[in-house]
């Protein structure tokens, strides 16, 4: 399908809005389940999951801001995502939370594969994204570590 520079650029953005969003519900769910655990509970998934994944939300949106600004596109207010109930329980939560990283890291991946940012992008953005791939891939690994860790 042919489309113009501005609507793969737009395109581009709102596959990154995506990644986003899904970042932004992982760190909800993570910050109910913390709230769940105890202290030394808490500072592990703290250490290896919520850290690392407020580090590539902030770089992701970063990145986004950057991109829209350079394209001439506007930006976008990300809303923090709704605190899901607590009821499922804190290992539930954070399975949930791996997942939403997860799925965040693959849709960042499809993007790449795609070369939509070769082709409408730019090279800052295509170094933001790699960065941001670089803190979501391990975090899979990170939280089935955690999950042995809290749950033996």
């Amino acid at each position: 399908m042919a489309y113009t520079t501005a609507e793969g650029r737009q395109q581009l953005l709102d596959t990154v809005a995506e990644a986003i969003e899904g970042i932004g519900r992982a760190l909800a769910l993570l910050g109910v389940a913390y709230e769940e655990l105890d202290e030394s509970r808490g500072d592990e998934l703290e250490r290896l999951l919520f850290r690392p994944a407020q580090l590539a939300y902030g770089r992701a949106r970063r990145a986004h801001g950057d991109f829209a600004g350079r394209a001439g596109l506007p930006g976008r207010e990300f809303a923090s995502a709704a605190a899901p109930a607590a009821w499922h329980g804190a290992r539930s939560l954070v399975e949930d939370a791996i997942d939403e990283l997860g799925g965040a890291d693959d849709t960042l991946a499809d993007l790449q594969d795609s070369l939509l940012p070769v082709e409408v992008g730019d090279p800052e953005l295509r170094k933001a994204l790699a960065e941001v791939r670089e803190v979501l891939g391990p975090l899979q690994g990170g939280g089935d570590e955690l999950l042995r860790m809290l749950w033996r």
